[in-house]
């Protein structure tokens, strides 16, 4: 079949900037996937810091005390390495998903996209479709516009506030922060927090919209690194749409020398980035199907084949088949399990107590009015379970030393408390001058829980 394609549709147009984008409503498919997910996500987001666990909240990640905690884990300042293996885990899950389903996380998942469609949709509810919206803005102000752009903002900062709101009972207790904010109590801290996040989540999902995919987020531009040909991406099918144009329901396309394209303009509309999928895969597409479903639905009402635009990989356009077990794939995949796996054997390995050694440094050791030989210490010890735990000390090495050390040691939860102890032991029964000592640390509550950390012990 001859194409007869226009040479500025053959031009990959550039990112609308002439002015806003009115989003048109569509049902289909693919929205009905990601409006479903939407709602889950969201209801999780707002649900996690009201979860309970042992009379506690159960995720909390208290940033003034240094102290995280995710219902029996507690994560302090020294378990930095589960956070870093944690974004490393996220990372490159992020890359393996990529080259496998594209921008799909952008579509489907990202916060930005979600809030973003939400407002949208708050948007249609209130000043209604895309036509009436473009005629709103075009029309003189008058007391209609006035009261719908002042209704649709002002639920627009109600959602923000609520999502500041909810993003901030992860990092302060959701009972008191709720409390205080029916009672207009919070301090000037927590309001600076809370009406900060409002502000950009407003600004964000309000006004900036696709420009955060498009220009502020650095995801869009290293992407296509992460792409190869058998990539599944949003794809058009020049082959079997081109050429495009308009034409009668019951009209024969081949008759008019016409692809299945009736080059409606509805998948356009529909693109919260604005974008003409059929000018080919542009950084800008977040792989969201909408532009899919609103195809779809046309080609259903002209009786065509739909899947004239579909998930589909460049060999697939071309007529081949798609590699699922190609190099790139599995490298992304391979180091995501290395790194689940790594985080899992540090979960297996930590225990809930830290402690550490230091030796007095202004005398090695010094001796007593009986003749004794005494070491200084200072013990760390830092309780990283949930409960107060009372800790036991005991030293080995020196068998015929003695510990001067509190039999019981109170420790609350997630704090630290140092401890002075003195090591004394009769000079003639310690052969060497230098004698490694261990201190075993142990809780009273719970033997189990219990670590050993070595030192030195001097004599004359």
């Amino acid at each position: 079949m001859k194409f007869d394609i226009k040479e500025e549709d053959m031009l990959i147009k550039p990112y609308k900037t002439e002015g806003p984008i009115y989003i048109r409503e569509q049902k289909g498919f693919f929205q009905r996937i990601r409006r479903n997910l939407g709602w889950l996500l969201m209801l999780t987001f707002i649900a996690i810091p009201w979860i309970q666990y042992k009379g506690e909240q159960a995720v909390l990640l208290d940033v003034a005390t240094q102290k995280f905690t995710i219902f029996s884990l507690t994560l302090l300042p020294q378990d930095f390495m589960i956070l870093a293996l944690l974004f490393m885990v996220g990372a490159f899950a992020l890359f393996f998903v990529t080259n496998w389903l594209g921008r799909v996380w952008c579509g489907y998942t990202c916060p930005q996209t979600i809030w973003m469609l939400m407002f949208s949709w708050v948007e249609q509810r209130i000043e209604g479709t895309r036509n009436q919206r473009i005629k709103l803005d075009k029309s003189p102000w008058s007391a209609l516009k006035w009261r719908k752009k002042i209704t649709k903002h002002a639920a627009w900062l109600v959602i923000s506030l609520l999502t500041a709101t909810s993003f901030m009972a992860y990092f302060i207790p959701a009972k008191s922060l709720y409390l205080e904010m029916f009672t207009l109590q919070w301090s000037g801290i927590t309001s600076f927090w809370v009406f900060l996040f409002a502000f950009c989540t407003y600004g964000n999902a309000g006004f900036l919209r696709e420009k955060m995919c498009n220009v502020a987020c650095p995801y869009s531009r290293f992407q296509s690194v992460m792409f190869d040909k058998d990539t599944l991406v949003v794809s058009y099918d020049a082959k079997r749409g081109e050429n495009r144009g308009p034409r009668k329901r019951k009209a024969d396309p081949k008759a008019l020398d016409l692809g299945d394209c009736v080059d409606c303009n509805l998948c356009v509309e529909v693109c919260p980035a604005g974008i003409d999928i059929r000018n080919g895969l542009q950084y800008e597409c977040i792989n969201c199907g909408l532009c899919i479903d609103a195809c779809d639905d046309t080609m259903d009402k002209f009786g065509y084949q739909k899947g004239l635009i579909k998930y589909a990989s460049e060999k697939q356009l071309e007529g081949k088949k798609t590699n699922p077990f190609r190099l790139k794939l599995v490298g992304y995949g391979v180091l995501t399990g290395v790194l689940i796996i790594s985080m899992v054997a540090w979960g297996l390995q930590r225990t809930p107590i830290e402690a550490s050694v230091l030796r007095d440094r202004n005398a090695l050791y010094r001796v007593n009015y009986e003749g004794l030989v005494e070491n200084p210490y200072t013990l760390t010890i830092i309780n990283k379970t949930q409960q107060p735990m009372h800790y036991a000390i005991a030293i080995e090495g020196l068998p015929k030393a003695m510990l001067s050390a509190p039999s019981s040691i109170l420790v609350l939860p997630g704090l630290m408390k140092k401890i002075p102890v003195t090591v004394t032991a009769d000079g003639y029964d310690i052969e060497k001058k230098v004698t490694p000592v261990s201190f075993i640390i142990s809780a009273n509550e719970n033997p189990d829980i219990a670590i050993t950390k070595t030192s030195q012990f001097y004599k004359n």
